[in-house]
């Protein structure tokens, strides 16, 4: 078992090692650009909330040449890739990839780009380490089959922080497997019920893997790491399944970072379908008294149920919830899940009426499929029913291009000289000859 885990992450590992920036097909590296963008607005409108500052103030990291990004200041490697990364997962809105079963970007590019920062490396090398952070996390993703109750953040998404920072430091083949193997032995065990329960431990999650994927690279710098197939065990034995072919199936002429999803809603995407479904339906709803909405939906999703929520993560981890407010307030947007709309007596009373269903049709078209069907009963007795396959934003249902996506960061942030300075960032990134001062502006609030 361990055997077909080490040689396949040393497969793996001499690919990224070889990776160079020019040799990437030109619309893969537009897509890396987008998602970019994607994370850097998101991590930006994660830094502005009143939770991540209080983070912030309570660490008062010591002052460092990496940005916190939209956080008004600047600190080190370490303390920048734990906050960068919660900041970028506590809205619900950085993008995600279906395959992977999480979030790919969000593991690795806060600990990518803070050791980008701080050595001023090249534009091409760091943009080789993003797409190598991302296509190995993507990776470990589709090998990894977790336990059921057990969370995706900060388990297998950790190796692909270490290929990101091993490829950044130019460690050869052996040393980057030896990273990869060794973030791989470094997963959190996260309860899913900790995300739904509103604790903000699921956010740490993401700050963990990146911390954690930088000392998985270093340790190889150092000579100490070792390819020994640790996923076999770490992510198989204890935490699930683990099928090593997935670390290299179709290498180098599959690229994951095309195949992800950016959101619209500031929610788990496990309750994007519902809600894009009853946005649709919400016409046809005007002046007539709603009496039940039935959701169905798919056996990752059917646990989402929850009609009670004491905070902002809880009710974004509940069908019922963002049901409610995409019916009552026609949008799911950060405002939603804080007060005074996150009690409000009528989103409440929606929810109330909300039921969640597993249907096994609907289980059978995963993973291409995140599929959803809503029907809507009033007063009057009529019945609306709305299907969709996927969330919109999916890759595989409208897709959101660069236009749509900078259009959503404007609403975001309230700000479009903020959007023009993130989209001129990740769009100048890949070609600068060094990258320490177009990071560092992202400090700027």
């Amino acid at each position: 078992m361990s055997g077909d885990a080490r040689r396949a992450t040393a497969e793996l590992g001499a690919w990224v090692a070889a990776l160079t920036w020019a040799d990437v097909p030109a619309r893969v590296q537009s897509r890396l650009s987008l998602v970019l963008l994607d994370v850097l607005g998101a991590c930006a409108a994660g830094a502005c909330t009143p939770e991540q500052r209080a983070l912030v103030a309570a660490w008062d990291p010591a002052p460092g040449p990496v940005p916190l990004i939209g956080g008004g200041r600047r600190t080190g490697v370490e303390a920048a890739a734990w906050l960068n990364g919660t900041a970028m997962v506590c809205l619900e809105l950085d993008e995600g990839n279906k395959y992977a079963r999480g979030h790919p970007a969000a593991h690795g590019f806060p600990a990518v780009l803070a050791l980008a920062a701080a050595s001023d490396a090249d534009g091409p090398a760091t943009a080789a380490a993003l797409l190598a952070a991302y296509e190995t996390a993507a990776r470990f993703g589709r090998a990894t089959t977790l336990r059921a109750g057990a969370h995706p953040h900060g388990s297998w998404g950790v190796a692909g922080a270490a290929a990101g920072c091993a490829r950044l430091l130019g460690l050869d083949a052996g040393g980057v497997a030896a990273a990869i193997d060794t973030g791989a032995g470094l997963p959190v065990a996260g309860h899913f019920a900790s995300a739904l329960d509103g604790n903000p431990v699921r956010d740490a999650w993401m700050g963990a893997a990146g911390t954690s994927g930088l000392a998985a690279a270093r340790m190889a710098a150092a000579g100490l790491a070792r390819n020994t197939g640790t996923a076999a065990y770490s992510l198989g034995g204890l935490l699930g399944g683990f099928d090593a072919a997935e670390l290299t199936a179709e290498l180098g002429t599959r690229w994951d970072v095309e195949l992800g999803y950016f959101k619209r809603h500031a929610s788990c995407s496990f309750t994007h379908p519902a809600a894009d479904a009853v946005l649709e339906l919400r016409p046809a709803l005007a002046g007539r008294t709603v009496e039940e909405i039935t959701v169905e939906t798919n056996g990752l999703s059917a646990g989402l149920d929850r009609t009670t929520w004491d905070g902002r993560l809880a009710a974004m981890f509940s069908i019922p919830f963002v049901v409610a407010s995409a019916l009552v307030r026609g949008r799911v947007d950060p405002a939603a899940a804080t007060e005074p709309a996150l009690h409000d007596p009528e989103v409440a009373e929606a929810a109330r009426r909300v039921r969640v269903e597993r249907a096994p049709d609907l289980d059978a078209r995963l993973p291409a499929e995140r599929a959803v069907r809503v029907t809507v009963r009033t007063a009057d007795g009529a019945r609306h029913v709305r299907e969709l396959p996927n969330p919109v934003g999916d890759v595989d249902h409208r897709p959101l291009d660069e236009n749509a996506l900078l259009g959503l960061l404007d609403e975001l942030l309230g700000d479009r000289g903020v959007t023009a300075r993130l989209h001129a960032c990740a769009t100048r990134l890949p070609d600068a000859p060094a990258v320490g001062a177009l990071l560092g502006a992202l400090a700027e609030p």
